[in-house]
């Protein structure tokens, strides 16, 4: 028998199609868009039209793309449960008619390469009573029932004798005889069917966005409604394309194909739906980008409700906050390492510590310690739960490793995974518990109340003792305290509180990291001491916010000896991590360098702090003080022999006050550095020499050590 070789449609068809493709690669689709909105009349009926999807998807994606690219077809048990579950969905009863009416006019239309454009309008005013998801649907389950029974044809024709009895009726061609010269050909309408049904999948995504957060007039989704008709217009004449192609292997089973025209005629309809996909994958992205914002906005605004409700416990508030689903364990317990659930928190004092990951370790031994304090007394009992602030943006394996990392040196809960904190939450813990990067430690009651926005100030300078956390505890203990050098270094060192306690004995404390002004101010004050004959103890308390530059001081320090040193940098941290929490609690209390004498000279420490210098206070007792900035305090000691009787009348701390009053410059230049995320910059800063208002600057600062 001869072999003949012709084209897959007649010569004629294939002109049209050249035609008709030049016409819609030169127009606008305006035009058209005219054309398909006038076979569009919806009659409000609903379709479910997921199952469909479902089955199409079998067919054509899953059974004859996977084996015309080759790959073995399986069914697994899901995929059987499925096409059972499928078998149960009883609209296709009353769609078995129109897909069948479509499948005949994809079969009869679009054989022999007739005007696809017309085909394809014919198949829109079908359909023009279904919603447009509904109509791309339905041709594609169509498309589906043609080449799934011309494919089960094909494919048992090799050793089922009924299938091969068709086959030899329709004259159909042996493909897997002849697969080697059929694959380009279905390769292209393989590639045109998922193109296809990608557009598809998209409608119907834009179908079931919610409607109580996005509408059709928002514009997103406005924009997207203007291109859906065309999309469902070329997926509809792709489909109608591909019937053809199917449509014309009828009687080639004794002639080989020439598939290179027709295989770029679908490639070309592919590039352009695919063109389509990409537009409205856009499209969709920014409705449901519009539709994220919308949820985090109104659970932003249920939380605000939630904490301005009473509450039995502090189950619905916690809930909120950290997870509020049951199919997982939020919580890892420091302590067991295990995972548990929120219910371990419930009706009790809880402290949500909120951190980026650069939470030092300083804060967390300083923690760690109060934590352990807190679990061995049982009328302060609080548990401690870590939500880390992340990026999601910029997350990789370094930042997770930095999160393991941290979380396994915490003995209090933390949550299991930071992404379980949704992003209104982070919202309302950056707009209303005004988190930035500085960390901060929430209070919440058994109830859920809020005690304190941030209790870490209260919790540095007080320790458990401001337990609840409240701002009338904050309130009352400041009541007690007095400006001291015990309130300086409560809490810290136990040693130089003893020396506060020896009768006689006076106390230095000094900072600073310039080293020629500390060895002569350590030797001239040491000096003083022998010429006076009273016992001087000097402690270096460091600078603040340097520790790589205070652990080389402190190697400095155990070399050379100048003086009594904190031996680690946790200490010095945390002296002045409590100097800055004193300035903090005065600020939210309303207190003024005018009318607080605390926070004026928490004020004028950190001042000192500021300065390329040293500087010193000397104590006595408790409450005995005076300070000066570094060279001040060098000159004034220098100067022993001026002041000696006065020092002997009045004794030390008194005769240096004195002195310092009568060598007093008017010539000064102080500054005085406050952390951005402190919580609160006093509006008015009082300069600690001479009390005129101090001028206000900005500085950003990156100290890489």
């Amino acid at each position: 028998m001869s072999t003949h070789t012709r084209p897959l449609a007649p010569a004629p068809g294939t002109m049209q199609k050249r035609k008709e493709r030049r016409m819609f690669s030169t127009s606008d689709d305006s035009a058209m868009m005219k054309q398909v909105q006038t076979t569009h009349a919806p009659d409000g009926r609903e379709i479910d039209v997921k199952p469909i999807l479902q089955i199409v998807d079998e067919i054509l994606i899953q059974f004859i793309a996977r084996s015309v690219e080759g790959h073995e077809v399986k069914r697994d048990q899901d995929a059987l449960e499925m096409t059972a579950a499928l078998a149960e969905y009883d609209m296709l009863d009353s769609l078995a008619f129109i897909i069948n009416k479509i499948s005949c006019e994809l079969s009869c239309k679009c054989s022999g390469g007739g005007d696809a454009h017309a085909s394809t309008m014919v198949l829109l005013n079908y359909l023009s009573s279904y919603a447009w998801h509904a109509k791309v649907v339905l041709t594609l389950a169509a498309f589906a029932v043609i080449f799934g029974e011309f494919w089960l044809v094909a494919q048992l024709s090799i050793e089922n004798t009924l299938a091969k009895s068709v086959a030899l009726l329709k004259q159909l061609p042996d493909i897997t005889e002849n697969a080697i010269s059929y694959k380009p050909h279905f390769d292209a309408l393989i590639k045109l069917v998922k193109a296809a049904l990608d557009v598809t999948m998209c409608i119907v995504e834009f179908k079931e966005l919610p409607s109580e957060y996005i509408s059709e007039d928002t514009p997103p989704m406005s924009v997207a409604s203007t291109h859906i008709p065309i999309a469902a217009y070329w997926v509809i004449r792709s489909i109608a394309a591909c019937a053809s192609q199917i449509a014309s292997l009828i009687g080639m089973r004794n002639e080989s194909i020439s598939s290179a025209s027709e295989a770029w005629e679908l490639s070309s309809l592919a590039h352009k739906v695919n063109s389509i996909y990409e537009h409205l994958k856009q499209q969709l992205a920014l409705c449901y980008q519009y539709i994220d914002e919308k949820r985090h906005m109104e659970a932003f605004h249920n939380l605000i409700r939630l904490f301005e409700t009473v509450h039995i416990d502090n189950m619905k508030i916690l809930r909120a906050l950290i997870y509020a689903k049951d199919d997982i364990l939020p919580l890892l317990d420091g302590n067991t390492k295990t995972k548990v659930s929120l219910e371990v928190l419930r009706r009790k004092h809880v402290l949500l510590l909120i951190s980026d990951l650069d939470l030092s370790q300083e804060e967390i031994l300083i923690l760690d310690n109060l934590y352990k304090d807190a679990r061995s007394r049982g009328e302060t009992h609080y548990e401690m739960v870590w939500i880390p602030i992340v990026d999601r943006a910029t997350w990789n394996d370094v930042n997770r490793q930095k999160f393991e990392y941290l979380q396994s040196t915490m003995l209090w809960y933390s949550v299991v995974d930071p992404f379980i904190i949704e992003p209104s939450v982070i919202k309302y813990i950056k707009e209303v518990w005004n988190f930035t990067k500085k960390a901060i430690l929430v209070a919440l009651d058994p109830q859920g109340r809020l005690s304190s926005p941030n209790a870490l100030h209260m919790i540095w300078i007080w320790g458990n003792l401001a337990f609840p956390f409240t701002s009338e505890k904050e309130e009352s203990l400041w009541k007690q305290e007095l400006w001291s050098l015990e309130l300086l270094v409560d809490g810290i060192d136990p040693t130089v509180l003893e020396w506060m306690t020896t009768e006689g004995k006076y106390i230095c404390l000094y900072g600073g990291e310039d080293l020629e002004w500390i060895e002569k101010f350590t030797t001239t004050a040491l000096g003083v001491a022998k010429a006076g004959k009273f016992e001087l103890e000097m402690v270096y308390v460091g600078k603040s916010n340097a520790k790589e530059r205070m652990q080389r001081m402190i190697q400095t320090f155990a070399t050379r000896k100048f003086s009594y040193f904190w031996p680690n940098v946790t200490s010095i941290w945390f002296f002045w991590a409590r100097l800055e929490s004193m300035l903090y609690s005065k600020l939210q209390h309303g207190k003024t360098v005018e009318n607080d004498q605390i926070m004026s000279e928490v004020m004028t420490v950190l001042s000192f702090d500021g300065s390329d210098r040293g500087w010193a206070i000397f104590c006595k007792g408790a409450n005995e003080m005076a300070r000066a900035k570094g060279d001040t305090a060098l000159t004034c000691l220098r100067d022993f022999e001026r002041w000696r009787l006065r020092f002997e009348q009045d004794g030390l701390v008194q005769a240096i006050n004195d002195y310092l009053q009568q060598i007093s410059t008017p010539h000064h230049c102080n500054r005085l550095i406050l952390p951005g995320s402190t919580g609160g910059i006093p509006q008015k800063v009082v300069c600690a020499e001479c009390g005129r208002q101090m001028e206000k600057y900005f500085m950003y600062r990156c100290c890489v050590e």
